[in-house]
């Protein structure tokens, strides 16, 4: 990548961060997005024209849908953010790909194998070992409020607070939202937290910071091993997928659902109500006021 199209990207990116709210996390992944695109492109991103990004297309071909959306929709708004500062006069993105991508289920395990999962958990806490005692907490925190695995591990040492209920995340794009906290969940927080140094900002510190994201991956396939459970089929999001799915197979509102996640928007708290099609079923058929006709 050129200097010039460098100082383009750091523009762009300040914009995003400024103006959007994006995470350190998106910002990550938009600048790897336009410096493979720039990569491709032989080194030219902000003056490519619209035969050079219809090439790649065919550099694309290889990658899944998903990934090629991604990349496309990084460069359209990067193309856009050009225009909108007068830095091109066209907007070349209308000759990337547009692959049709079909949204898959998301991943969850059934009740029997969270209840194998929290029996296996609390079976090793039981003897007040201090990793075991961090990885029930990580564990209530995960399935018991659908916490992000960012949200989690940059958790504050004092996030959880005896007898409050709630407590108030910064998620995505900035956005605050409340998040409840189980008396399960507070009390293994609570019985963790003893075995935090006192000097540490964070609930679940690690070496200078706090637990990473890759960490907490691990721990949770490790605790899922433990339990039986083949560590391929789990993931800090799969447990966040159950805590959506499960409340609205007990018949939560989407709506709440929704702001308890800290979706921007509805339609991506739609995708659970595909998951249990057979619980949907079951209120048409027993809560539809024409239930009761025969």
């Amino acid at each position: 990548m050129t200097f010039e199209d460098r100082a383009l990207v750091d523009r762009f990116l300040d914009m995003l961060a400024a103006e959007a709210g994006a995470s350190r996390n998106t910002l990550i992944a938009y600048r790897a997005d336009l410096e493979r695109a720039a990569e491709t492109l032989g080194g030219v991103l902000g003056n490519a024209d619209s035969e050079s990004l219809a090439r790649l297309g065919a550099a694309w071909r290889d990658l899944a849908p998903s990934t090629v959306a991604r990349r496309s929709a990084t460069l359209r708004r990067f193309y856009g953010f050009l225009v909108d500062e007068g830095l091109r006069r066209d907007d070349p993105s209308t000759a990337l790909p547009k692959p049709v991508h079909q949204r898959p289920l998301p991943k969850v395990l059934d009740s029997s194998e969270v209840t194998r999962l929290f029996e296996a958990a609390e079976d090793r806490a039981a003897s007040n070992e201090s990793l075991a005692l961090r990885n029930l907490a990580l564990l209530e925190l995960l399935y018991g409020s659908g916490l992000r695995a960012t949200e989690l591990v940059s958790l504050p040492r004092g996030a959880v607070r005896e007898g409050h209920p709630f407590l108030i995340l910064r998620g995505k794009g900035s956005k605050e939202r409340l998040v409840p906290i189980s008396s399960r969940a507070e009390t293994a927080v609570s019985r963790w937290r003893e075995n935090v140094p006192g000097s540490s900002p964070w609930l679940f510190p690690s070496g200078k910071k706090h637990l990473s994201r890759i960490r907490l991956y691990q721990i949770v396939r490790t605790m899922a091993a433990d339990a039986g459970i083949p560590p391929e089929r789990i993931s800090p999001h799969v447990l966040r997928h159950n805590f959506a799915t499960h409340l609205l197979s007990g018949g939560a509102d989407l709506r709440v659902v929704q702001s308890l996640l800290g979706h921007a928007d509805i339609a991506t708290t739609q995708i659970y109500t595909h998951v249990d099609s057979n619980r949907l079923v079951e209120l048409v058929n027993t809560r539809h006021p024409l239930a009761d006709r025969r």
